[in-house]
């Protein structure tokens, strides 16, 4: 599996999240990111009836506007 690094958010040190990379072989991107609170899930979850919950094996992730560029 080859990670290709896509970028870090600038104010974080270097040390920490959030960080973005490419699958090189699948295409698929990979997010390392913070956790929302309780009522950030609670409100992704209930955004729509067709989204349901999220599972044990998943977690939203979030990612600040100022590494979009």
């Amino acid at each position: 599996m080859a990670m290709e690094f896509i970028g870090i958010d600038p104010d974080t040190g270097r040390d920490h999240c959030p960080t973005v990379w490419a699958d090189a072989e699948t295409g698929e991107i990979l997010f390392q990111g913070w956790r929302p609170d309780a009522a950030t899930q609670a409100a992704c979850e209930s955004s729509s009836p067709a989204s349901g919950s999220v599972p044990d094996t998943e977690a939203i992730i979030r990612i600040p506007a100022r590494m979009i560029r």
